[in-house]
């Protein structure tokens, strides 16, 4: 029986902190049709050629900006939402963590997921 009740404890907790489980940041990863575009993030970071990768806080708003000479440039704004495995992970908090866990799963946003993310993009070229 007290076998049962630490097996339970146990998968419990490890559900139970998403900062821990998850992570605070997330890789947003950025396409371009035609590939090879510049991307530039609101946040300043860039890359000269895509496909790109940027790693992000969970909890980033920005705007990434897509372009290449002779296409138009795209702009797409990147939010963020509770991901499923981010809304389970505050259950656990809530049942093994207490507010404490909840409290800095919401404070760091390991609990939520950029979106879009991928951000996929075609460029009308001339």
């Amino acid at each position: 029986m007290i076998g049962k009740i630490f097996l339970m404890c146990s998968i419990l907790s490890i559900a139970g902190c998403a900062t821990i489980t998850r992570g605070t940041t997330d890789v947003l990863v950025v396409n371009s049709n035609p590939s090879g575009a510049q991307v530039q993030l609101s946040d300043g970071q860039t890359c000269n050629g895509t496909p790109c990768t940027f790693k992000l806080p969970r909890k980033s708003e920005l705007n990434v900006l897509v372009k290449k000479d002779r296409c138009e440039p795209q702009q797409v704004r990147v939010t963020n939402k509770i991901a499923g495995g981010g809304s389970a992970a505050m259950a656990g908090n809530v049942l093994v963590g207490g507010v404490i866990g909840a409290g800095v799963d919401a404070s760091s946003g390991a609990m939520r997921d950029l979106t879009p993310n991928p951000v996929e993009v075609t460029l009308s070229c001339r």
